[in-house]
């Protein structure tokens, strides 16, 4: 710390600062879709992560395929690839809770192995179609290079846009959840699911469509993460962990705890990564979340949800 200039210890708290702000837009995104699916269904579903995956691989299938077919529409695939990434991903989590999830309601440690079951299928899945090596899709010219507002400060373009996506992504579930008629039923069977399905309210189709939505916002997180980082079979898993914490730290149901949470997780692991190696900093963020659960078992936003 001697060896630095106050100008140059600013520059570098900014860099990693907003290299923070990058990992916390790709946990943001991840945990909205697990929030969702948790504090709604009350879920635990292992395979979040593969579908993160599914749609990391689906924007390289569309960067390979207008590559190859389309190479004039390659400066606007990447738009394309977010929006079929997110349909992809949430068609797949309807049919998984179709298929798998529905008949596994009220038993938690069997919706877990189940759902960790789907998650080894589905990396198979890809090693199969993608191969076990790390892919990466050819992004557009808009998001390479950076952004230097002084000399010494270098802001990525592709962290910026995954901030200004996660920000877009953010303020819609916020207003499918707190303004539209689909999520007054939604905090309605969140709130007391068998007096919801007594006035009407289809409860099971609230799940159905709860879940593909969950799985649709973690298929957008994929698009982004391929702005940062290569995808691979096992690419989900690496980021399961750090998602639940974020869900659970921030409290089940809360958007704002999430949102919170997913912010604090970021900035203390990537300052940390400054002065420590990067386990360590994970290992030592873990221990202050522990701690703080200790006291604050419900996390920092609780909701009050009777079932």
């Amino acid at each position: 710390m001697g060896d630095y200039t106050s100008s140059e210890l600013v520059s570098i708290f900014a860099m990693q600062g907003f290299a923070g702000i990058s990992l916390f837009s790709v946990l943001l995104l991840m945990a909205l879709g697990l929030a969702i699916i948790f504090g709604q269904m009350g879920v635990i579903n292992m395979a979040h992560g593969e579908f993160m995956a599914v749609g990391a691989y689906t924007t390289y299938f569309m960067s390979s395929l207008t590559e190859t077919y389309f190479p004039s529409f390659m400066p606007y695939y990447f738009i394309f690839a977010i929006v079929v990434a997110f349909f992809v991903a949430g068609i797949l989590g309807y049919l998984a809770e179709f298929v798998l999830i529905r008949h596994l309601y009220k038993r938690p440690l069997d919706t877990l192995l189940a759902t960790w079951g789907l998650s080894l299928i589905m990396q198979q899945s890809f090693r199969t179609l993608f191969g076990a090596r790390e892919v990466s899709p050819t992004l557009p010219d808009w998001l390479l290079g950076s952004y230097q507002p002084t000399e010494t400060i270098d802001i990525p373009l592709n962290g910026m846009f995954v901030l200004a996506l996660t920000a877009v992504v953010t303020l819609g579930v916020f207003y499918l959840l707190y303004k539209s008629s689909w999520g007054l039923r939604v905090r309605a069977t969140t709130q007391n699911r068998v007096m919801s399905g007594a006035v009407g309210i289809n409860t099971k189709k609230v799940d159905r469509y709860t879940f593909a939505l969950g799985c649709g916002i973690a298929g957008i997180a994929g698009a982004a993460f391929t702005t940062i980082a290569s995808t691979g079979p096992t690419t989900g898993t690496l980021y399961i962990v750090d998602t639940f914490m974020v869900v659970v730290f921030g409290g089940a149901a809360s958007l704002i705890g999430t949102i919170v949470s997913a912010f604090s997780i970021a900035q203390a692991q990537s300052i940390l990564e400054f002065f420590i190696s990067g386990s360590m900093a994970k290992v030592y963020t873990l221990f202050a979340l522990v701690l703080i659960l200790m006291f604050k078992p419900e996390g920092l936003f609780a909701s009050k949800v009777r079932r």
